[in-house]
């Protein structure tokens, strides 16, 4: 078991770690969205950094802020 490690960035980046921790836990994205009440394509969409307008500003914040985001998750197929 790995733990992987990355900063994050951009919305694209959340939804990396959101897709990478999901495999790692053998999850698909329509059982992951059944277990949050939520829809598959919803799922897919953050997956994919699909940016929106409140992410965006989110991110405006954090930069003029100086604040860093990183993310850790356990990744047992990782060598």
């Amino acid at each position: 078991m790995t733990d992987q490690r990355m900063k994050i960035r951009a919305p694209g980046d959340i939804g990396l770690v959101i897709q990478q921790a999901r495999l790692a836990q053998g999850l698909s994205q329509t059982a992951l969205a059944e277990s949050l009440g939520m829809s598959q394509r919803a799922v897919s969409e953050i997956e994919s950094g699909t940016p929106t307008i409140y992410m965006r500003k989110i991110f405006d914040l954090l930069r003029a802020t100086g604040v860093q985001l990183s993310a850790q998750w356990e990744d047992d197929d990782a060598a």
